[in-house]
């Protein structure tokens, strides 16, 4: 069960909804939906024959801090398994990403990882003047973040949406698939959400293809509610466990 963090941020990334690469995606967004001092907290679950273990938690912290003389948000993701599923599988994950206040493109990513023994560190600076990367690519990180700002209304049911992700030092081109609005209810309570499924990589935990589901809150916060998928054995459910302080009201709530 290699990349357990991996798994949660990509759940959440599939969750990232990213913009046209010939528009929105390359600076046509503005930050609307959150602000420095969120933090958001999820639990990860583990499911085997219908039976759901709780195997760890991860959270995202938004600070507001210089880099280069520019303002930046400063998000800081960390997971890691809960005492007893360490004797199995020990997780203590940390991405750290640097976002430009303005256009929301990300300046610095950081990939600490270590999973049942496997071991990776990334440091990244983005050049994109260099043209090593596309000029609009995120990584896993910001791409959550500037993808709470989409317009949802701008698509319809079974719309693709494309854009370069930058993971495991390379850029992938991906997409995922708008399926619409619908309620939902979580461990935590009951919400209005939008839906969506990614293009996944295949890889060691994950099948190829838009296996994976995915519901935001259906309110200007768009925040990540509850993330779906199969793995190698069973699956993955992620929940949204707490919030403090939100930009704005929690509208999509219906009852605890």
């Amino acid at each position: 069960m290699r990349a357990f963090f991996t798994v949660c941020i990509l759940l959440l990334t599939g969750l990232s909804l990213p913009i046209r690469a010939d528009d929105d995606f390359c600076g046509g967004i503005r930050n609307t939906a959150f602000s420095a001092g969120e933090k958001l907290t999820y639990k990860v679950y583990y499911a085997v024959a219908g039976v759901y273990i709780a195997a760890g938690e991860a959270t995202f912290n938004t600070t507001l801090e210089r880099f280069n003389a520019k303002d930046v948000y400063h998000v800081v993701a960390e997971g890691k398994t809960y005492p007893f599923y360490d004797k199995f599988y020990r997780v203590r994950d940390k991405y750290e990403t640097y976002i430009d206040t303005g256009t929301l493109q990300p300046y610095k990513f950081i990939r600490d990882v270590n999973e049942g023994g496997y071991k990776t560190y990334e440091n990244i600076t983005f050049v994109k003047s260099a043209g090593k990367v596309p000029p609009c690519v995120q990584d896993v990180l910001s791409a959550i973040f500037y993808a709470r700002n989409i317009n949802f209304d701008h698509y319809k049911k079974n719309d693709t949406i494309p854009f370069y992700m930058f993971l495991d030092r390379k850029v992938y081109p991906l997409y995922i698939r708008y399926l619409g609005k619908e309620v939902i209810r979580t461990k935590y309570a009951k919400f209005r959400a939008i839906k969506f499924r990614p293009l996944l990589i295949k890889g060691t935990i994950f099948e190829g293809g838009e296996k994976m589901t995915v519901w935001v809150s259906d309110d200007p916060n768009h925040i990540a509610l509850r993330v779906e998928s199969p793995i190698s054995v069973g699956k993955v459910s992620v929940d949204m466990s707490s919030h403090s302080p939100l930009r704005y009201p929690l509208s999509s709530l219906i009852d605890m």
